[in-house]
């Protein structure tokens, strides 16, 4: 099983049957050279916007239905564009905050889609935490992850459980500080398809990732014009 760690994760901090178990998600949802070779995703989070995300560039295309603001986002070089509306933002201070903004939904927008796949991303710390019963009343073995100056909120905690026979993660604890005792929120993580070569997740409860897709191409305008995309159809 390949699934080399990123660059800064925390090995001596994680235990070894923390690592295996994340080495296991990983074969689960497709594997490490799959998950790599996967460069274009597209989901709606939430239903209030939508992201269109090119891994290999680097780069991400959000459109923000309740204020109809377009962020184009350049993750390598925090830079961009940004479309408030009908006014495009060009004072440089302004067009920073937006470009920021839009970097940090996208933090956010890709780890509750993307999570299992990051289980051993820098900056991470992992821990085997024992079986404990998910809100379905499943069995499930529970890994920590704790972060070390990496995000928008490093202090923050989620205590992940994974199935012991599809080795799928099955349920996230989202701790706002390490240190506290009971989670901000708990949400299934369920309805697992193929998407592309990978396995992703749309079920959150009470609230859906809709509209997921792998694509192979899109059209490179998608990142730098604010003209219309289709992403009716995968391609």
């Amino acid at each position: 099983m390949v699934n080399p760690a990123a660059q800064g994760f925390n090995q001596e901090a994680s235990d070894a049957k923390a690592i295996n178990l994340a080495d296991e998600v990983m074969e689960a949802m497709g594997g490490r050279p799959n998950w790599d070779q996967t460069q274009y995703v597209y989901w709606s989070f939430f239903g209030r916007r939508t992201l269109l995300w090119d891994k290999f560039g680097q780069r991400v295309r959000i459109e923000s239905l309740p204020d109809s603001t377009i962020y184009l986002v350049d993750l390598k070089n925090k830079s961009g564009k940004v479309k408030r509306g009908s006014e495009t933002i060009e004072q440089p201070d302004s067009l920073a905050k937006y470009v920021k903004k839009g970097e940090s939904i996208w933090i956010n927008d890709a780890y509750w889609l993307v999570m299992p796949f990051k289980l051993k991303d820098t900056g991470v710390t992992l821990k085997y935490a024992g079986q404990d019963t998910t809100q379905m009343g499943k069995i499930a073995e529970v890994l920590e992850l704790t972060f070390d100056s990496v995000g928008d909120t490093p202090e923050n905690k989620y205590r992940v459980y994974v199935d012991p026979e599809s080795k799928l993660v099955i349920q996230w604890d989202f701790y706002r500080n390490a240190g506290d005792e009971k989670p901000g929120f708990s949400t299934p993580w369920g309805e697992y398809q193929k998407y592309g070569n990978i396995m992703l997740s749309g079920d959150r409860g009470e609230r859906d990732l809709t509209d997921i897709a792998v694509y192979t191409k899109v059209a490179e305008t998608a990142f730098t014009s604010f003209d219309p995309v289709d992403v009716s159809a995968p391609q």
